[in-house]
């Protein structure tokens, strides 16, 4: 199949996007999945791609998109003012889990933050997924927070 590769997402990979985004216990019934991308994604691509601080990254192996996930930039003042990494959104195709995708995803992510002068990478990740907290532990990640969400 190939190595393989992280790059920036364009507007043509929408639709294998929310694929993956849909294609998920949780994401299923809160995304909207057809071969038309609806117009809420192509709205929200367009604001990421034109931040600067954002970067919305597919995995591609083959001629296949394999994975995604998308990379905050967060200046802040606290820890001395340095970045912050926000990883979140990651989803891998159903077929390629466990053989080693999501390892070299995190790596190119990791990668990417320490590159940008980042000196902490952090996410989230839903309480319903045992095992992406397991495999989050594996890579060095530690559940040092507590995190609150409010729907507005």
């Amino acid at each position: 199949m190939g190595k393989p590769r992280c790059r920036r997402a364009t507007a043509a990979d929408l639709e294998a996007i929310v694929a993956l985004l849909a294609d998920d216990v949780l994401g299923s019934s809160r995304e909207t999945s057809s071969p038309v991308v609806d117009e809420c994604y192509r709205d929200a691509f367009t604001e990421i791609d034109a931040d600067p601080n954002q970067f919305l990254c597919v995995v591609e192996q083959g001629p296949y998109i394999v994975g995604t996930l998308q990379l905050t930039f967060i200046p802040g003042l606290s820890r001395g003012g340095t970045k912050r990494g926000q990883i979140e959104a990651v989803r891998i195709a159903r077929d390629r889990r466990g053989g080693g995708l999501g390892e070299a995803m995190f790596a190119w992510a990791i990668s990417e933050c320490r590159a940008r002068g980042c000196s902490l990478v952090q996410l989230t990740t839903d309480r319903d997924r045992p095992g992406a907290h397991r495999f989050y532990g594996l890579l060095g990640f530690v559940p040092t927070h507590i995190g609150y969400k409010l729907k507005i």
